[in-house]
């Protein structure tokens, strides 16, 4: 079986607003700036996975704060909104409400198209409760 992992936007009430699903070797920074170049958003809050030098800055040039935990491996400590980040379990919410969906947490969708497809349609699900 083919691992994969999916990319999730969440707003600020837990609902998904966009997904990109990837092959499982991919590493989360390379997909955020796609994630976000379409919105417009005051705070863009990720876990330390995300911290990333050239996504900063991206962060800043759209006029947003990032609210991103450093690495321990980085050399200068950068400071975040340690309350902020408390509000990124809102994606951990949704992951577990789309675990709701065995289809697709047990992925029986061979196809990344319909796999896709039925995210969609949790998605949907998600957003009329």
């Amino acid at each position: 079986m083919v691992s994969t992992k999916i990319h999730i936007v969440v707003d600020a009430l837990g609902n998904p607003l966009k997904y990109i699903l990837t092959g499982g070797q991919q590493h989360d920074v390379t997909q955020a700036r796609a994630l976000l170049e379409a919105y417009a958003f005051d705070r863009a809050i990720a876990d330390k996975g995300y911290d990333a030098d050239d996504l900063l800055a991206f962060i800043a040039e759209k006029g947003a704060e990032a609210v991103i935990p450093p690495k321990a491996n980085r050399t200068e400590e950068r400071a975040y909104d340690k309350h902020v980040y408390k509000e990124r379990h809102l994606v951990e919410c949704f992951i577990n409400k789309i675990k709701w969906y065995r289809r697709v947490f047990t992925r029986y969708e061979k196809l990344a198209r319909r796999y896709m497809a039925f995210l969609h349609l949790v998605g949907a699900f998600i957003w009329l409760r």
